[in-house]
């Protein structure tokens, strides 16, 4: 076996190709466009970013701008062009994206030791090492190859997740831990509220802003499931007697029971994030910042992800892939990009790095590299691996994903995280370029 294919050339793909290139491979690049477009795509050009053109913060003490120092240390090649396309937007980086994507293009389509193929894939090639790299609207072909051997049940085609917030964020004077009924462990975080606060949170809730969706989306959007915002405007009470209902729990801050309760589960082992249960939605990210901190105890949550709809291949993460991000059943395919489960530009680039240097390990006979969770890129696929396989969810790079420190002061504590992050990194990118 010696063929490396990779499929797709979007963020993570494009990032594959250019690190395997560079250390002397000989890359075989398909890319559906220009001959076929998923419905989110109108350029003909590689990288292209579709929505937003930020890729958040760069502020060295944000888990984002600890996120790009590690990746540029790893080598990337998508970054230091990001960089060269920076337009002005304070401490983000943000890219022109026709000049990001055609510069990408550009750079894959000069380097001799790729070569590109505007063709669809159908199926895999037994004899090839693969990264598939298609994204969130991978075509239904390529859908149907990847099913055949992960199984039905493990692919999704829809994201509809919950917010989640840090831990540490929520006031725990006002909410408690409990279950309902005091049924098993008190692993829920709860938020109670009175009449009052209920009907207030209520009627912004029904009046919030909600994304604008695809056409392609709107047909598939309520399936299996349902926003909460669009389960509130059944009634004033559907929601109340649905995933906010009080049964079996007492307030033991005023010990009286609530009239509403908002729960929360951990989201990883270290109870560093929670999810917020039964709030898939549809609101805009602004609109669920304003809409959700009106509930007693997330005042002031730092939310670490939005909650989301939208039409999104991806795959069961923790069922399907080992950590190294290669399908358990066929471990010389390899999984990159948001099919893998990762959300964000940055994430996707790094979920092509990921897989990159460790094919290239791999075909050299060296020992595959995996990071700790002291780093983001590290503590991105312990989540991904270790999270609940009945809920599996997507997930952003943040600070709730690393190894906690007991440190009190939020500024301290992530400038503890940025230096032993980076401490790491440093040392593995001189294992890797050895």
């Amino acid at each position: 076996m010696s063929k490396i294919n990779i499929i797709g050339a979007g963020l993570a793909g494009c990032e594959a190709a250019l690190y395997l290139a560079k250390k002397g491979y000989t890359i075989h690049l398909y890319e559906m466009k220009p001959k076929k477009k998923s419905p989110a795509h109108h350029s003909d050009d590689f990288a292209e970013i579709v929505c937003s053109n930020s890729l958040k913060s760069d502020d060295e003490n944000t888990a984002s701008g600890v996120f790009k120092r590690e990746l540029t240390l790893l080598g990337s090649s998508l970054l230091e062009i990001a960089y060269s396309c920076r337009v002005p937007a304070g401490q983000a980086l943000a890219v022109d994206r026709d000049e990001f994507s055609k510069k990408v293009t550009h750079a894959i389509k000069t380097n001799k030791n790729i070569v590109v193929h505007e063709e669809e894939v159908c199926q895999f090639e037994p004899d090839a090492y693969t990264i598939l790299a298609t994204g969130p609207l991978t075509s239904p072909k390529m859908c149907s190859a990847l099913k055949k051997i992960i199984g039905e049940d493990f692919f999704y085609f829809y994201d509809a997740a919950s917010p989640i917030v840090l831990a540490d964020s929520i006031d725990m004077d006002k909410a408690f831990f409990g279950a309902r009924y005091d049924k098993g462990d008190p692993d829920y975080i709860n938020c109670p509220m009175d009449k009052d606060e209920y009907l207030h949170f209520y009627n912004e809730l029904i009046d919030a802003e909600s994304v604008i969706l695809h056409d392609f989306e709107k047909k598939n959007l309520f399936e299996s499931c349902m926003p909460i915002e669009i389960m509130a405007k059944r009634g004033v009470d559907a929601i109340r007697y649905g995933p906010l209902k009080p049964v079996g729990l007492k307030n033991p801050h005023k010990n009286i029971k609530p009239y509403a309760v908002v729960q929360l589960r951990k989201e990883n082992k270290c109870a560093t994030i929670y999810n917020m249960v039964g709030f898939q939605t549809n609101l805009t990210f602004p609109e669920q910042k304003r809409v959700l901190r009106l509930i007693p105890g997330l005042e002031n949550a730092e939310f670490v992800r939005f909650g989301v709809m939208h039409a999104n291949n991806f795959v069961n993460f923790p069922a399907c892939l080992d950590k190294y991000s290669r399908l358990k059943k066929d471990d010389h395919i390899f999984i990159a990009g948001q099919l893998s489960g990762v959300e964000g530009y940055v994430e996707s680039i790094a979920s092509g790095l990921y897989c990159a240097i460790n094919l290239a390990r791999m075909i050299e006979n060296k020992s595959l590299i995996s990071f700790s969770a002291d780093t983001i890129i590290g503590g991105l696929y312990n989540y991904l691996i270790n999270a609940d396989k009945s809920y599996f969810q997507p997930i952003n790079a943040n600070f709730g994903i690393l190894n906690p420190l007991n440190i009190k002061d939020k500024k301290a504590r992530n400038e503890q995280y940025r230096m032993r992050a980076i401490n790491e990194i440093e040392n593995i990118a001189k294992i890797i370029k050895e």
